[in-house]
């Protein structure tokens, strides 16, 4: 059973999510600041994490740039409406998707599947696949790593499937909301600035210049492409 760590100052909001996640299987731990749910991933083990960006003590974008440095567990965002500037900051430093408040459960357990269920599959290594290899950059789908020049290279889940996604089409050119609709699996609203920032997030892994990539490049007007 999934462990999924709920971190909220609003202690209604942490209820709430207890009662729906729950109710579909899964375990939870409870937090209400981000030094606390530092605190608890490093001392218990957590397959997901939903981290409020506003909070006391230690905001979510500052808690999450913390856990990017020791995990890649997934990480949605819960964000109000009006935090559109932290959503972006929150995919730059490295959550893979958001939640807006107030949420709706069926999306949120939607959302929260589809994280556990990448994550789930690197972790295990039980997805099929072969090794793919473009230029310095290999991928062993059997188990989820990735190397550029033989160094490894750790991505998020998200990460991952866009590069393999790509990597599987060299050449092919796609547009954000296409690329949206093949990774994510979902219709690709406000999908332009997401797609934008995980595509900049990888350059800065995997290009030795990222302001000029070799590998993903952009094509004016129209998308994204993988080349050697």
């Amino acid at each position: 059973m999934a462990r999924i760590l709920i971190c909220d100052d609003e202690k209604d909001i942490v209820s709430a999510l207890t009662i729906y996640l729950q109710a579909e299987g899964y375990g939870t731990v409870p937090a209400y600041n981000g030094r606390e749910a530092l605190r608890i991933l490093r001392e218990q083990e957590v397959q997901l994490v939903l981290l409020d960006v506003m909070m006391p003590e230690m905001d979510g974008i500052s808690a999450l740039s913390k856990i990017r440095q020791e995990s890649n567990v997934p990480v949605i965002l819960l964000t109000a409406k009006s935090e559109d500037t932290d959503k972006v900051l929150g995919l730059n430093v490295g959550a893979d998707d958001y939640v807006t408040k107030p949420f709706n459960p069926v999306e949120l357990i939607a959302r929260v599947r589809s994280q556990l269920r990448r994550y789930l599959q690197l972790g295990g290594g039980a997805a099929q696949g072969d090794t793919m290899k473009l230029g310095g950059i290999e991928i062993d789908d059997k188990k989820k790593t990735v190397t550029r020049d033989g160094e490894p290279v750790s991505l998020t889940p998200r990460e991952y499937d866009i590069l393999k996604f790509l990597m599987q089409h060299p050449g092919e050119v796609f547009s954000p909301s296409e690329l949206y609709r093949r990774v994510w699996n979902e219709e690709p609203y406000g999908a332009e600035s997401t797609v934008a920032v995980h595509i900049r997030h990888l350059r800065e892994k995997l290009e030795i210049t990222p302001a000029q990539p070799r590998y993903i490049k952009a094509v004016w007007g129209q998308g994204y492409k993988m080349e050697n």
